[in-house]
């Protein structure tokens, strides 16, 4: 017996739900008849009440009202679909074409390409074999597969088994065994992040708390405590091109609420646009008129990206006068508080190598990207960088709004530029030298995610790419080193090998290879615990961290499927140098500030307003070139927009996935034909780049 289509089931179920309608004819010589269904009009009643053809007729009329409101929605559906994919092939939204950069990951590009086609293939033999009735399952207790030469009914019909017995004894087999290792490592992740969660529940539980040796000096009124000795500061503003957002973070910076004469700020600048550098060197001469200890650097060959501008500016011959460095990102802006909650951790703790603060996002309610962003990263910071750094002592620098030693930084061999990730590159070989790190939750320091999806994509390919890169160089040393055996099986196994290959690996061959496999091979079949109850509960807990975006659990779950394309090819692309894996493109800001964030500004700058201040010298040049930036700043065109970006990769997988839920309709398979066209839109969406903002 074939599975059948039910849609004649579905129709019935949904024409029958609704209030009784009372249908009252014009001729008052006809009876008034309560229909409770579409089926009522033709129902036995009493002989007093007979059928007419208008009670007929009206039925009829109902049915069809539904019919063409549904057949409506779903043209308006469809149109709207249709008009966004215009927008994109054709018109490209009326905006100036920028230059595309060779395609990348073609050999991933070409596997998904022959899946798809051979899928189609499949498809449409299996169409053609079910409106025959030679529907056939090899393990149904009532089916069997036909042998013998009378059973078979001609040649498109022995083709058609041929294939069944093929695809049960040797297709299926090696399905089952991909998809048995992929759910243990989906299983071993599982209970790894559960691990993290009940860890960040004990620290919730207990109230752990990084403490100061010896007591906070700023927050006492002990008189030792009270001439606390300020340590010498060096504070570093790695940029490169930020026209959106230098001003507010050197502004920012330059109100730390620290001894002028005990810090020192670094503004290094990798801009290749020259109207940029002037504007940013007009930003410090203005902040170095108002007294700050504040200097500009640019390196005229870009070496090594952001590791090699920092390793140029520890170079310094002056950095020997200070103690420790605090490193933030053009788009940060810390509060005034930061050093006098961050430095005195290290405090009488010799030990400690850095100080990590929390990320807050301005703009984390732009749009559903930086929504979903923002879950991801407050999972991560919350429970990641907080359990590992309570329990630990170790975690990933996140190369950003962080204090080192710069002792530490010297022995560990300072700043490297042999990957992209050079903030993770330094807190593995400051771990393997025995320094201890310290995450302190409750600093937060604010900052943009990406807000549209080209910046997002590249942003996750630099950081899923780097650290493989990073597992091929450190492996050897991680081996021979002198930390315990645990440390270095947590190195090995969690930090690296866990959260940075196997996540992106089944995620990527479970939920976009393996999943509509079986639709075609319906013997490797997976269970539906694996496709719907696990996966829900895992993002139930990545969203606790973040319990005001519960309602985008379904959206989140999707688009991580939908993300893992990008990370796995990263991964690939780091863990065999493939040269994608040296790409590092600046991540695109946006400038935004929140309300809460502009009231902030405008506070410290009455606050340093009315407190009395050292002004230098100016000449007549100086004051000349700083009206020649004012004007150039003033004059300075907007940049020009550029189209949003086909992703062929994820437009694949999208009709991959579309078409397996058609054929998950032949075998009438409910939870697995949900998942699919869901998964299968969401894929469609990203890869016309519906979600996010537009590129400029």
């Amino acid at each position: 017996m074939a599975p059948r289509l039910d849609f004649l089931d579905w129709w019935s179920k949904d024409t029958g739900k609704g209030t009784p309608v009372v249908v009252t004819m014009e001729n008052p010589n006809y009876s008034v008849v309560e229909i409770n269904g579409p089926d009522a009009a033709f129902m036995p009643v009493e002989k007093s009440r007979g059928k007419n053809a208008k009670q007929v007729t009206w039925v009829l009329l109902l049915k069809a009202h539904r019919a063409v409101g549904c057949v409506a929605w779903l043209a308006t559906l469809l149109w709207a679909l249709l008009g966004a994919i215009k927008k994109r092939l054709i018109f490209r939204q009326g905006v100036s074409m920028a230059s595309e950069k060779m395609v990348k990951g073609k050999l991933l590009f070409t596997v998904i390409k022959l899946f798809l086609v051979t899928s189609l293939a499949i498809l449409a033999f299996e169409v053609v074999a079910y409106f025959k009735g030679w529907h056939y399952f090899r393990n149904h207790p009532n089916l069997h597969i036909p042998r013998t030469s009378i059973e078979i009914q001609g040649l498109f019909h022995m083709v058609y088994v041929a294939w069944l017995t093929f695809r049960a004894d040797y297709i299926a087999p090696t399905i089952q065994l991909l998809s048995k290792f992929c759910i243990v490592l989906f299983l071993i992740q599982s209970v790894d992040r559960m691990v993290l969660c009940l860890g960040c529940f004990w620290i919730k539980y207990k109230k752990i708390k990084p403490r100061i040796e010896g007591g906070d000096p700023f927050k006492s009124d002990d008189v030792e405590r009270s001439a606390y000795e300020y340590p010498m500061v060096l504070v570093q503003i790695p940029m490169c091109n930020e026209r959106e957002v230098y001003e507010q973070s050197i502004s920012a910076v330059c109100q730390l609420d620290w001894p002028r004469d005990r810090i020192l700020i670094q503004v290094l600048d990798d801009s290749n646009d020259e109207s940029i550098q002037w504007l940013i060197k007009g930003e410090v001469t203005k902040w170095n008129q108002k007294g700050i200890n504040i200097i500009y650097r640019h390196r005229l060959i870009r070496t090594g990206y952001k590791a090699g501008n920092l390793k140029s500016a520890m170079g310094c011959d002056y950095v020997k006068d200070y103690e420790f460095v605090a490193i933030f990102d053009a788009d940060f802006q810390p509060n005034p508080d930061f050093l006098k909650t961050a430095v005195p951790h290290f405090k009488d703790n010799p030990q400690l190598g850095l100080v990590q603060a929390r990320w807050a996002f301005v703009n984390k309610d732009e749009n559903l990207l930086t929504r979903l962003q923002n879950i991801n990263l407050c999972f991560h910071f919350e429970v990641e960088q907080q359990v590992n750094g309570v329990f630990l002592n170790f975690f990933g620098f996140n190369g950003t709004a962080g204090v080192w030693r710069i002792k530490a930084l010297e022995e560990s061999g300072g700043w490297l530029e042999r990957t992209t990730v050079e903030d993770m590159d330094i807190a593995v070989r400051a771990h393997l030298n025995g320094w201890k790190f310290i995450f302190l939750n409750d600093v937060k320091v604010l900052c943009e995610v990406p807000e549209s999806y080209e910046a997002y994509r590249k942003q996750q390919h630099r950081w899923h790419s780097g650290p493989m890169q990073l597992f091929r160089l450190c492996l050897p040393a991680i081996i021979t080193s002198k930390i315990a055996i645990w440390k270095k099986a947590n190195l090995i196994l969690l930090f690296f090998l866990l959260r940075k290959l196997i996540l992106p690996f089944y995620s990527f061959t479970l939920f976009c290879i393996i999943l509509p496999l079986t639709m075609f091979v319906p013997e490797a079949e997976l269970p539906v615990w694996v496709i719907c109850y696990v996966p829900v509960f895992m993002s139930f807990l990545n969203i606790l961290p973040s319990p005001k975006s519960f309602p985008f659990i379904v959206p989140y779950l999707l688009f991580e499927n939908t993300m893992s394309v990008t990370k796995f090819n990263a991964m690939v692309s780091g863990l065999f140098q493939l040269g994608s894996s040296y790409e590092w493109v600046v991540t695109k800001k946006s400038g935004r500030s929140s309300e809460s964030d502009l009231l902030a500004v405008a506070e410290r700058e009455t606050k340093t307003i009315n407190q009395p201040q050292v002004y230098r010298g100016a000449s007549e040049s100086e004051l000349s070139e700083l009206n020649q930036l004012k004007e150039l700043k003033e004059a300075t065109p907007a940049p020009k927009k550029k189209s949003n970006k086909i992703y062929r990769k994820e437009l694949t997988l999208a009709f991959l996935l579309l078409t397996a839920s058609v054929r998950s309709l032949l075998a009438s398979q409910g939870v697995h034909f949900y998942f699919l066209l869901f998964q299968g839109v969401t894929f469609l969406l990203v890869g016309l780049d519906l979600i996010g903002e537009q590129m400029s």
